[in-house]
């Protein structure tokens, strides 16, 4: 250790302990209350674990004893206070005084055996976990049990049973392999459920371009049906039904790119001008549709939300849909060149897009080449958004569907005209 890395952590460890006691002692001061603990106590504390652990770094005896000391004072201080109500006939003492005491003593040792990024990262997470207490049991009561089942079910799955699958092609049909495919089953899932969840426990419910925009993340088509139904039942809703629409297809060029980005980076850069230069053309539609309106405030969309895409079943027929895509996509490669991929992106288009994506990002049976990819990939957006043109259509009528069905048509267009260009027709 040099000269001038005992002072860097000695430093370090009096702004961490600072920083902590003045978050702990401000949150307990708006909550009125006192807890032992603070811009003063904090410091000393970690000062205090620091010392004793430089008197013995390899048997740890000082810094240990020091703890034992710290633990048998806190739990003197329960044994006292445990018994003592709120106004509100709660309990008056929590878990986490304790731990915050135990962590300001903790960061002494931290601050002179690990990277500072440790050290700084442990004390910012403890402070926003201290501080954001209302707003994360608030969204703890207003999340469901069902979904908390489905995300352990989900969670024990990929840390599971992701790492035995086998990563070799199992069959001569195809050269993806299971381990691919569930990893491309958790990175299309990761993406639509951070949607989601953001979608309906965090964005303003009173927003329907919001819900547009995390829509489009999670499903630009799910989104249109849900905004063109919306707008057919509530007439005052269609000018934000007409915008949202266009906003959840502009997104879906940016999902699209994030999804590719995730498998195979050469391709996405080869996508990236024209999957942006959508989007950019979707959201200026949308700005020039909701001006247009003269919309000046949102309109709830209602409680219409797509269902939780972490489902066990939803994933498991993903993972059939992305094997029986990529073995459509070897096959017409290998019969059909670089024409049949282009005609069954058209088809594909017109059912979950995703998969026809993952496959060639992955590398799926006889790949094409990167500007075959690429045609392929925006020809099958284009055909998605026919799909939804005819939903938004279909759901809320000619005359209110028109503005954003002409929209999604407009850039159905614009990316067959990419695809024209880029495959050099």
């Amino acid at each position: 250790m040099t000269t001038n890395a005992p002072v860097a952590g000695f430093l370090l460890l009096l702004g961490l302990g600072f920083f902590f006691g003045m978050a702990f002692e401000e949150f307990n001061a708006q909550s009125r209350q006192v807890r032992p603990g603070g811009v003063r106590s904090f410091p000393l504390l970690a000062l205090s674990g620091a010392l004793l652990y430089r008197l013995d770094t390899v048997h740890l005896l000082p810094v240990t004893a020091g703890l034992l000391v710290l633990g048998v004072w806190l739990s003197l201080y329960y044994w006292r206070h445990i018994a003592e109500t709120d106004p509100e006939g709660q309990p008056n003492v929590g878990l986490m005084t304790a731990i915050c005491n135990v962590l300001a003593y903790l960061l002494g040792p931290i601050a002179f055996t690990e990277p500072p990024w440790v050290a700084i990262g442990v004390t910012v997470v403890a402070v926003l976990l201290l501080t954001a207490r209302e707003k994360l049991h608030g969204f703890a009561r207003r999340l469901e049990v069902g979904e908390i089942a489905t995300a352990g079910k989900f969670l024990i799955l990929t840390g599971l049973v992701l790492p035995f699958l086998p990563d070799q092609p199992v069959t001569t049909l195809t050269s993806i392999t299971p381990h691919q495919i569930w990893i491309a089953v958790v990175a299309v899932s990761t993406v639509s459920y951070a949607s989601y969840l953001l979608q309906r426990y965090v964005a303003p419910r009173e927003s329907g371009l919001w819900t547009a925009v995390l829509g489009g993340l999670y499903s630009s088509t799910a989104t249109t049906v849900v905004l063109a139904r919306r707008a057919h039942a509530v007439p005052s809703f269609v000018p934000q039904a007409q915008t949202g629409i266009i906003i959840a297809t502009a997104i879906m060029y940016l999902r699209i790119l994030i999804v590719v980005a995730l498998f195979d980076q050469p391709l996405a850069l080869s996508l990236a001008p024209a999957l942006v230069a959508l989007a950019v053309g979707g959201l200026s539609l949308a700005g020039l549709r909701y001006r247009s309106s003269h919309a000046t405030r949102d309109v709830s969309p209602g409680e219409d939300v797509p269902g939780n895409p972490l489902e066990l079943n939803a994933a498991f027929v993903f993972a059939g849909l992305f094997v029986l895509v990529s073995l459509a996509v070897g096959w017409a490669r290998i019969h059909f060149g670089a024409a049949g991929l282009y005609v069954l992106a058209a088809i594909v288009g017109f059912t979950d897009i995703d998969p026809f994506v993952l496959s060639i990002a992955t590398g799926a049976a006889a790949s094409p080449s990167s500007s075959a990819a690429v045609a392929a990939i925006l020809i099958a957006s284009s055909s998605n958004n026919v799909l939804k043109a005819a939903y938004t259509t279909g759901f809320a009528g000619f005359r209110t569907a028109l503005p954003a069905a002409a929209a999604l048509a407009a850039l159905a267009v614009g990316g067959v005209a990419a695809a024209w260009w880029v495959a050099g027709w």
